[in-house]
């Protein structure tokens, strides 16, 4: 039996994301993004009716502020009082899971995608979703990205503007592109 792109791409394998199944859950994405950072926001809410109904999971007290970008929004899973601030953007290829009461800046991005080393495989569409696991009670600076595959512990804290390529533990602070520990 042939695997879907979807289906590789949930199982963690290359898929082509040229593909006429992704682009429609794409759209669809797009127009819940759409209607959320629309929206005035006493009539959002926290999250947007749509939005909501597309995430893996939204705990509750879980705020996305406007405007707000994900690829997919199935594979993001937010627990009890999560805050997204404005302009985050999160390629959700792989699960993104962001523990309870962890805060992520304006313009923090998550990155699950990697394409294909090999520019024709690049050419045609080949990558892989690496997940992305934030624990409880994070702190991500505004501007910061952190890459597919990359976990971090709980109580951790990200500086402003820094790249995290690599896991970073518990109760640590790590800043700098490449992110590295401090004090």
């Amino acid at each position: 039996m042939t695997k879907s792109e979807r289906q590789k791409m949930a199982a963690g394998e290359w898929y082509n994301c040229v593909d006429p199944e992704l682009d429609a859950l794409r759209l669809m994405a797009s127009e819940a993004v759409f209607e959320h950072s629309s929206l005035p926001p006493r009539q959002r809410g926290n999250i947007a009716r749509a939005l909501r109904a597309l995430l893996g999971s939204a705990g509750e007290g879980a705020r996305i502020e406007a405007p707000f970008h994900c690829a997919y929004g199935f594979n993001l899973f937010l627990e009890e009082g999560v805050f997204l601030n404005a302009f985050c953007t999160i390629l959700d290829t792989a699960a993104v899971r962001i523990g309870k009461a962890s805060m992520l800046g304006p313009h923090v991005q998550i990155y699950c995608p990697e394409h294909h080393k090999r520019p024709a495989e690049r050419r045609a569409g080949l990558e892989i979703g690496r997940p992305v696991t934030i624990g409880e009670n994070v702190w991500v600076g505004g501007g910061a990205i952190i890459l597919g595959g990359v976990a971090i512990g709980n109580n951790a804290i990200i500086g402003a503007g820094s790249v995290v390529t690599r896991d970073v533990p518990t109760g640590a602070t790590v800043v700098g592109s490449p992110a590295r520990p401090v004090g």
